[in-house]
Order: structure tokens, then sequence, then C-alpha cells
């Protein structure tokens, strides 16, 4: 079978390989990927940015989609021929972050999902709602997720104000989770042509950052000078400030990337009006199964601006490095 792997850092680097076919042990499955989806971090990985003493050669990418071809002795949760996704964190089953399941992350701490087959323990995939392709069920692990941890376990509740940055994977999840439970969203965008994209979604409004660079006060307009709910901050130490600005007093942030780099806050704002700032990284399978249902029943269906093939992954990091995509990159396998 063929999976691509970091020898080196550099997307240059990449190296497409041949690996023996995987066997299940006890309470194991073995999955033939059908797809793959890119996130920033992967492209972090693959460049060294992200972990510079990663363990290599490493599988990268952390999303893919595919079917159980084999089971181990044990099994229960699955089945030969049901559709899969594989968990970010393939030991975070539920419950509250712990240092074990942050350390069993997919393209990073293990191989991730850029092979034709793969060995998963049964607890770490879920089956994929019956409404998408394997394409679009590729996007949901990393950045669906997110968003969902994000604004959903947050407390998001109907009629307030959620504020988005950009037009990613996730900022485009938290997009569509958040008016299917009746929110409101503002977008930020450096390109008006996807900014109105966007509002074809459902945003109710949307800002250039480029020529209104204090879009933090646009978001006090928006609502009546209070300020928004809801952050998804996926800029970091770039936008936090002005994040910080945008929110009402007791609102909430959730930090989620660093997309505009690292760099010192000044918390005193923070305190001042008593904002909550969460740091997410992904989240558990049970909320990953919850966001299923939600998606299955509202017929959710994930924006996937373009679909590579297995060979061109390479090809497909560079895109996302371009930054010139809206929603999810995908690899079809």
């Amino acid at each position: 079978m063929r999976a691509w792997v970091i020898e080196q850092f550099g997307i240059p680097n990449l190296k497409l390989v041949e690996r023996p076919e995987p066997n299940p042990g006890p309470g194991q499955v073995v999955v033939a990927v059908r797809a793959v989806s890119l996130n920033y971090r992967d492209l972090m990985m693959v460049k060294g940015q992200y972990n510079p003493r990663l363990p290599l050669p490493r599988v990268p990418c952390s999303d893919g989609a595919g079917e159980v071809v084999a089971i181990g002795s044990g099994v229960t949760r699955v089945a030969v021929g049901d559709r899969v996704c594989a968990t970010f964190m393939q030991r975070w089953l539920c419950g509250p972050l712990n240092d074990l399941a942050a350390k069993s992350t997919l393209g990073g701490d293990l191989d991730g999902t850029a092979s034709e087959r793969i060995v998963f323990s049964e607890e770490g995939v879920v089956k994929v709602p019956a409404h998408l392709s394997f394409e679009e069920a590729a996007t949901l692990p990393c950045a669906a997720v997110t968003a969902w941890n994000a604004l959903v376990e947050g407390g998001l509740k109907a009629g307030e104000t959620v504020l988005v940055q950009g037009t990613g994977g996730v900022s485009i999840f938290a997009l569509q989770i958040a008016k299917v439970f009746g929110a409101r969203v503002l977008v930020t965008s450096g390109s008006d042509k996807k900014m109105k994209r966007a509002i074809s979604l459902g945003a109710s409004a949307g800002v250039n950052y480029k020529t209104t660079p204090d879009w933090d006060k646009w978001a006090r307009a928006q609502t009546g000078g209070v300020g928004v709910d809801h952050v998804v901050e996926v800029g970091g130490a770039g936008t936090l400030e002005r994040s910080i600005k945008a929110v009402r007093t007791g609102g909430r942030i959730v930090l989620i990337g660093v997309l505009s780099g690292m760099g010192t806050v000044n918390p005193l704002p923070i305190l001042m009006k008593a904002v909550t700032v969460r740091g997410i990284f992904v989240g558990s399978r049970t909320m990953y199964e919850d966001m299923n249902r939600a998606f299955e029943l509202n017929q959710i269906k994930p924006v996937v601006d373009k679909t590579f093939a297995f060979a061109e992954l390479p090809m497909a990091l560079e895109h996302l490095e371009s930054a010139g995509h809206f929603g999810k990159i995908v690899v079809s396998v």
C-alpha cells in the first residue's frame, strides 16, 4: 500500500512510499482510507513549525474517512463495510482532556491518515453521517469538532452573536453550527468575494479586515455598541487584542489558532471586562458523535473548496499555504 511520509521537513521533501498491508489485532480495525482533508496544523507539521522535534519518519494529516475492511477479535462498535472517520485524538473518548489523550493525536504523536490503509483501535473511529460522501466526511474530525467544542460546549444560546474570523474550515463550520442553534453570525475576511460567500451561507454581515483594520469597532457597532457574545479566534496574538475589544463584557473568546503568529497580549482588558478566554484543542469522541447527530438531523454539508488526487498531496498543501481556499481542502485516495 502507498503512504506519504515526512522524512525531512518541507513540502518538497514529502515522499510517497510503499508500506506493508496492515492487519488488525484484538479490538482493532483496518480502514481503507477514501479521503483525507487538510488542516493548517498539517502544513505546520510538514514544515517543521508545529513540532521541530517530531519523530521522523511520520505519516502526516489527522483527518480521514474510509471503509472498514477488516476487524480483529472482540470488535463490536463497527463492522466490515461501515463508513467511518478516525478521531483526532485516539484516546479522548469523553470527559475533560487529559495528558494521555492529548498525546494520542494523529499526524503528530501517531502516524496520520495520508495512507491507503490504517489500523485503528475500534474506540478511535466513529461512523460517518449517512448523507455525506467520503470527501465531505473527511473534513469533520478536526475542524468541525473544534467548532462544535468552541460553541456548543461553550454554551452557545439562540439569539447570541458569534464573530468568526476568516473563511477557513473551522470558521465556516462555526458559521454553520451557529446558524443551527439560532445565533447571529458576523464574519471578517481579507477578501470581499469570500465574505459574500459567507453571507450566502447565512452570515448576517461581514467586514474586510484589510480595508477596515479596526474591525473590532465594526463588530461593536453591529451589536449596538455592546459587543459580540462569542469570538471564534483563529488568528492568535495578532488578532486577540481586537477580539477582546470586540467581545461584550462577560463574553467568551474561544482561542483556536495562531494564524497571525505568536506574541504578547495585555491581560488587563480581559480582567476588567470579565472575559472568558478558553483554549480549544479539537474535542472528544463523545462531542464528535453528538455533532454527527446534529449534522445528520439538519443535513449540514461541509463546504469543500477543492479536491486533489492522492499523488497531489504536496500540491494540496501548497494550496492551503496560499490561503486562497474557502472551506476545506480534500485529498481523494
